[in-house]
């Protein structure tokens, strides 16, 4: 009988690459909404991925998780946002979901949790973001259930929204960005799907795994306006970047906060996506028995027509 695995965010790019990795577990993957669940079933259909039950869920309906997680072993929680609307608030996406999951957990036979962060999450920041998932970190570490939390940066995959923004950066002839001395990190979606696979069947098998926060990065840090030039000399084209003054994006952000429920930008977006990250992931891999995926082949597996 295979082990089964709940997936919480499961249409995600992240959640459907999952699926596309795995063939010896069962999976519960569920979704909030009806859009959500008829486009996991047609992808589910068209890649003829299975032993996949697609369940549409409100993450805080406690007596309905605490069902789907009584017959898991292993739970992988994907949800989570960078930018608020009206329908998804971060104390609602990363504080609240946390709630529910943990408490539908206890007593339950799952083993462990592996929970898709963010590099820069802290309970004490001063960004929404970065503050609501922190909490939700010490959420899970604070529990009794053995907890693998990946904090990851830029995450970039085949025709995933950070992969289509940087091409469409790149293949920009004048690419306007705020501050474009940021430092990013990239990673390849594959090396995390990786970890995380390696990380279920060493805790299926009742192998030593770890536990905690690791930060996992790509292999390496360059500037925002190295990479948007790195992605157009692989697309053959030549593009300059212009670097906009910071405060000029948190001016746009608190107007455009005022003025709609749904703002194409926010301050604590800015906020992430202005994070400068310079990490070394040699300890991470090591601990995590990865290698990572070069810079180069990543761009050419996710930007390269």
């Amino acid at each position: 009988m295979k082990e089964r695995v709940l997936i919480t965010g499961a249409n995600g790019n992240l959640g459907k690459k999952f699926l596309l990795s795995i063939s010896n577990l069962e999976i519960c993957a569920l979704v909030r909404s009806e859009k959500a669940e008829n486009d996991l079933k047609i992808f589910v259909k068209a890649n003829r991925v299975e032993n996949v039950e697609i369940v549409k869920c409100d993450y805080l309906d406690l007596q309905t998780i605490k069902k789907l997680v009584s017959s898991c072993s292993y739970v992988l929680h994907l949800v989570g946002v960078i930018k608020e609307n009206k329908n998804n608030n971060f104390d609602l996406v990363h504080k609240n979901t946390t709630k529910v999951l943990v408490e539908a957990i206890k007593g339950s036979k799952v083993k462990k949790i592996c929970y898709i962060s963010i590099v820069g999450a802290n309970k004490e920041s001063r960004n929404k973001c970065f503050s609501s998932r922190g909490t939700a970190e010490r959420l899970f570490l604070n529990s009794d259930i053995p907890c693998l939390i990946l904090q990851a940066p830029m995450i970039l995959g085949e025709g995933d929204y950070a992969s289509t923004a940087l091409k469409k950066s790149a293949l920009s002839k004048f690419n306007f960005t705020f501050r474009k001395s940021s430092l990013e990190q990239p990673i390849y979606a594959g090396d995390i799907i990786e970890a995380v696979k390696i990380d279920i069947n060493k805790c299926l098998n009742e192998e030593s795994s770890p536990s905690g926060i690791t930060i996992l990065t790509g292999p390496t840090s360059l500037t925002r306006e190295q990479l948007v030039e790195k992605a157009a000399k692989l697309l053959k084209v030549k593009v300059k970047v212009i670097s906009l003054p910071l405060f000029l994006g948190y001016t746009l952000a608190r107007i455009f906060e005022m003025l709609s429920s749904n703002p194409p930008i926010s301050g604590a977006m800015l906020g992430v996506l202005d994070h400068d990250d310079d990490i070394d992931p040699s300890s991470a891999c090591r601990e995590l028995e990865i290698e990572l995926t070069a810079l180069d082949k990543m761009l050419e597996r996710t930007i390269r027509p």
